[in-house]
Formats: structure tokens, sequence, C-alpha cells
């Protein structure tokens, strides 16, 4: 048993105590990924929508692994969460951009006490010829996330367009040509199978927009050229503390917010952000107990995200919390602040 833990060491948990609860979630996210997709290409609909439902929602859990490992959670070895975190690009679709840029924009959110952009589609959206910015917000008003397909491809345009980012188009071509064989495989076996999974998509990037919409009453900014932020007046932990919201799936029951991996405990999360997944609703109640006013349960927060879909597109600022009946219908919230999209 010695000469073989070595050979392990990599594998061994940062935080003892969740270690089999993570692997069971790694599974879910790696192989109930893969049999969803099969689920697509079944004939029976049935089948067909427990795989587009499957799909969508392993590819939330692996979404919110990336931020797990972005923050060095999981493993001891920073190799071994990079590696890791690596291949839950590549099962989201935010492989274009390396991993450790996502990381480095994520932690700047951290560090900043604010919103970072490194691409202004507010600013693009107003140059678009009306028609084109016409139809991105008739999407939004159908609940399609266009803006953040648009963020998404500017990711893999941005080598394109940018001589900074010249040296990372041979990456991008390269992962284009994988992932389109591999859609072309998946068409050619079963034709059906590629709009599910288009349906299947839509739905996960809705769960993550929802759940980004409502964690912060930050400013945000776009990420100058030269890295770093615009002068702002400084903001400390009570402001990081009344700027940032816990959106629970459920408040008087608390698995249910393992659907996205509890990171709808955001307070919790930015007091400690070191701390693992599997260990935050324990430090939530440390915290806070079982009241706190930061706490908005997300069917609090559903109204507000229909009635200011398309308010919060050109928006200056996230709005308010209130206090009292109806708190959150002047939380207009935030588009475009996805840590899965970085350049």
């Amino acid at each position: 048993m010695t000469s073989l833990t070595p050979r392990f060491a990599a594998f061994a948990p940062r935080e003892p105590g969740g270690t089999a609860v993570t692997w069971a979630a790694l599974a879910y996210a790696t192989l109930g990924y893969a049999f969803g997709v099969w689920l697509l290409t079944r004939h029976n609909p049935a089948l067909n929508a427990i795989g587009i439902l499957l799909t969508a929602h392993t590819l939330v859990i692996a979404a919110y692994f990336i931020h797990e490992f972005a923050h060095l959670t999981i493993f001891r070895q920073r190799t071994m969460n990079d590696r890791f975190g690596t291949m839950m690009t590549w099962i989201t679709g935010a492989c274009y951009a390396p991993f450790d840029n996502l990381r480095r924009k994520h932690l700047r959110h951290h560090a900043d006490r604010a919103d970072v952009i490194t691409f202004d589609y507010r600013a693009f959206l107003l140059r678009l010829p009306t028609p084109l910015r016409r139809i991105v917000f008739a999407l939004e008003w159908l609940h399609i996330p266009a803006v953040e397909l648009i963020m998404h491809g500017f990711v893999v345009a941005m080598p394109f367009i940018s001589p900074e980012q010249r040296t990372r188009r041979g990456r991008v071509l390269t992962i284009l040509a994988i992932r389109l064989t591999l859609f072309a495989a998946l068409g050619g076996y079963a034709p059906r199978a590629l709009w599910l999974y288009a349906i299947a998509y839509l739905l996960f990037l809705t769960v993550l927009r929802f759940a980004d919409a409502f964690q912060h009453t930050y400013e945000a900014y776009p990420l100058l050229a030269s890295g770093k932020p615009p002068d702002m007046p400084p903001r400390d932990r009570e402001y990081e503390y009344r700027n940032t919201y816990s959106n629970l799936v459920s408040v008087h029951h608390p698995w249910l917010n393992l659907l996205t991996l509890n990171f709808v405990y955001h307070n919790a999360h930015h007091a400690r952000a070191s701390v693992p997944w599997f260990r935050l609703p324990m430090l939530h109640r440390e915290l806070y107990g079982e009241h706190n006013p930061q706490v908005l349960p997300m069917r609090e927060l559903m109204r507000s995200y229909h009635r200011n879909r398309l308010a919060r597109l050109l928006g200056d600022g996230y709005g308010e919390v209130t206090e009292g009946p109806g708190r959150a219908d002047g939380f207009i919230g935030a588009v475009g602040v996805s840590f899965l999209t970085a350049v």
C-alpha cells in the first residue's frame, strides 16, 4: 500500500470529509452528461425530454465545478485542479479560452469586489445596426440568452480580431475542428440530437445567467487592456457583504441547493472563498444563522427576472433590494457576468 501512495497523491483532496460526495458529483457531471446526450439520440419523446433535462443539469454542475477548480477547493495540487477544470470547460463549451484566463477573471471579481467584464456587450449592442439589435432584444424577450451566446462567440472570435490574441488562433481552430467533428458525428448518428442538444444548452445558459443575475449589486467595469481596473473607491468586507446575495433555490429544503452545487450560498462563498462546495451550507449557518437579509430565495426573484429581462440589457445599474413583500422587484440584475467567458 505504501508504494501506491505517491501514485494517488495528486488526487488527494484539499479538505477531507467530502471526497466521496465530490467524486460522486464529478461522476454525475461527466457520466451523466454522456448518458444525457445518448438519450437525445433515442427515438422516444419521453427519453428525449429526460435527456434534455439531464444534459442541461449536468452542464450546470460541470460549470460550477469550473468555479470550484478555479478556487483550488477540490485537490491539494493546483495542477490537478487545472486539469479537471479544463475537462469541465470542454464539457460546457468554455474551452476556447485557457482555463487560467477564466480563473484570473473570476479572481479579479473577488479581489476588486466588482463585476469584471472582458467583453463590453453593451457597447457592442449599441454599435449594432438597429435591425440586428432588435433581433437580439426579441430573442431576449423570448428568454433566449442571446447576449450569452454573443459573449461565447466573442471568445472564439477574439484571436482573429485582436492582434494581441493572434497566438491563440491555432488553439481556437484546433478546438473548433475537434468539437465540430464530434457534433457532426452526433448529427450523423442521430440528426434530432443536434437540435435537442441546442435546447439543453440554452436551458443550461439560462440557469447560469439567472443565478448570476441576482448575486451582486456590484459596479461592473470592462477590464482595461492594461489589465488594471479603473479608479474606484475602496471596497471593504462590509461593502462586499451588503452587495452580495444568496439566491437560494430553497431555504426550507437545503438539499435542493445541491442542484447548483451550493453555488447559491454566495455570501458564505465570498466570506471564505477557499471553502469547498459541500461545506458552504454549514458555513452559511455558522456565519448568518437562520435569518439573514441577504438571502433572496429564487421564488422571490422570478418575477423580477421576467419583468426586467429587457431593462437589464442596457441598464446602468443592477437596481436595489428593499424590505418587505416584493423586496426584490427593484432588483433588475446583471447580464454578461458569467465566469465561463474570458479573453
